[in-house]
């Protein structure tokens, strides 16, 4: 059953066996697999319940402030990172490009040698096939569109390393809307999957309900208290949702989970925020003779991982293409006027390739942290210098090579003062460029980490049965538990990792 935040008219106070604090790519699984088990399930998301019969028209003006946090404006303290992150029944699952990935055997090794999870590839197999198969992902067997043709022709013109993606898809249409909602349901996203499982086996989802603390007892969680919202705004309305479980899932997210420990007073020997990544996202442009509408097909069907590993000192990087809906471009914010107007003049003729920093795996590289502000706001502080700096330049240096190589007869980056590039022997140009936060735009649709799993109680708030320490019935099921970034996509990773810890919760139920 859904119940949506305009149905409930009088304050609501229930027991239930499990409470699950968010319905995305973590929250959705568990859901699932623990009301098959037959528990009592309540599901809490604090964004609206919206369909196909919604997305049915993408409209961009719609869907940031329906399906996005902060209205699709969320971003870093200094405003030097911009945060795209689902808000919806179904979370993140519901706007992201469909890319997915298992995790790489690198990272499942770096994790057990320096935080001690024993997490390997045989142990997740089984789940990441289970997931597989209920959400269709398998390789795009569609040649890509235009834009992602621009990755592959460059980088094959180059000798690089590159693949066909794997998608979350079934019927997909190929419209390249993927990021608006689905009209088709055609992504296999989480509302029409997991979380119609969940309901079949009896769960309860309330929508528009933002839980705002947790009631601690001693050791053990005895409340989650939230409040209803007004559908697409921030504003809370003063009627009160009251969950008492047994059991309590937080898979809200890597941003709102540790936001939501900390203001219940948890802050896991003030670790709880601490070691969040990003995946950081810089993009460069290229302008083609021939059309390339980067707003139509799939968003995302080619990769490329030549650089992802590197020196001992040196980030890595993997390379993907992004969508360019008129908004979505618009809202890079690099270009502001005439240059805005000329801009959507020329958006059928422009690629966008990106390139993802691999942060949280060299040696002291702590990523960002999530913190309260004074008056409770969540704080997001991610401080980008040094050998990022450095990455994103090479970065930078790699993606005009790309759209050089692949045929674009002007190269853009998206410097306040735009540097182009007309052939290879402009390159030098980007030596001499500065980059860092607010020399260009810098991105992230991939949050990671703020309630790390690990062997450490000292340095991570949350054990290797994804129990939050200190709390015996207090579980973390989603993206904030991993230890690094994974230097791929992380929706499967999420759905996989939910899926074995299913198991574990079910067994102390």
């Amino acid at each position: 059953m859904i119940i949506e935040g305009s149905q409930i008219t009088a304050d609501v106070e229930r027991s239930c066996d499990v409470c699950i604090i968010g319905s995305g790519a973590g929250g959705a699984v568990v859901a699932a697999r623990l009301a098959a088990a037959g528990l009592d399930v309540v599901v809490l998301e604090e964004g609206g319940n919206r369909g196909r019969a919604d997305f049915v028209r993408p409209n961009e003006r719609w869907s940031y402030p329906e399906l996005y946090q902060d209205r699709g404006g969320r971003a870093t303290d200094d405003v030097g990172i911009t945060v795209l992150q689902g808000r919806t029944v179904g979370g993140s699952t519901v706007v992201n490009w469909t890319t997915c990935f298992r995790t790489p055997e690198r990272i499942l090794d770096h994790w057990r040698r320096e935080h001690g999870v024993e997490l390997d590839a045989e142990t997740l197999r089984p789940h990441f096939e289970a997931v597989e198969q209920r959400l269709s992902i398998q390789p795009w067997a569609v040649p890509p569109n235009p834009n992602n043709d621009v990755l592959r022709r460059g980088c094959a013109a180059l000798g690089w390393e590159h693949e066909v993606l794997r998608r979350n898809v079934k019927g997909c249409a190929n419209s390249g809307f993927c990021g608006l909602g689905c009209p088709v349901d055609g992504k296999q996203a989480m509302q029409i999957t997991y979380l119609a499982d969940a309901i079949t086996q009896g769960a309860t989802l309330y929508s528009d309900v933002r839980v705002e603390r947790l009631e601690l007892g001693a050791s053990k969680l005895t409340a989650v208290h939230g409040v209803v919202m007004e559908r697409g705004s921030s504003r809370a309305t003063s009627t009160r949702v009251v969950i008492r479980p047994r059991i309590t899932v937080s898979s809200c997210g890597a941003l709102n989970g540790p936001a939501l420990f900390l203001r219940s007073g948890l802050d896991g020997l003030g670790r709880v925020g601490k070691r969040t990544f990003f995946h950081p996202v810089v993009a460069v442009l290229g302008e083609y003779e021939q059309p390339i509408n980067p707003f139509y097909g799939a968003p995302q069907s080619v990769s490329s991982h030549e650089f992802i590993e590197r020196g001992p000192d040196e980030y890595g990087f993997f390379m993907e293409s992004a969508p360019m809906q008129p908004m979505l471009a618009a809202s890079a914010g690099w270009v502001f006027g005439a240059g805005l107007d000329d801009l959507m003049l020329r958006l059928p003729h422009v690629s966008a390739i990106i390139a993802l920093q691999v942060d949280g795996v060299l040696p002291g590289d702590e990523g960002g942290v999530v913190g309260l502000r004074s008056d409770g706001r969540m704080s997001i502080h991610y401080p980008v210098r040094g050998r990022m700096v450095d990455g994103m330049r090479d970065a930078h240096l790699a993606l005009a090579r790309i759209h050089l190589a692949a045929g674009a007869k002007r190269v853009m980056t998206t410097h306040a003062t735009p540097l182009e590039l007309r052939t290879e022997a402009d390159l030098p140009k980007l030596e001499g460029a500065t980059f860092g936060t607010h020399e260009h735009s810098i991105f992230t649709a991939h949050q990671m980490g703020g309630l790390a799993m690990g062997a450490d109680p000292s340095r991570h708030p949350v054990d290797l049965d994804l129990r939050f320490r200190g709390v015996d019935n207090l579980f973390v099921v989603d993206g904030s538990v991993l230890p690094t970034a994974l230097g791929v996509n992380p929706s499967e990773t999420i759905y996989g990792i939910a899926h074995w810890a299913a198991d574990k919760i079910v067994s102390m139920a």
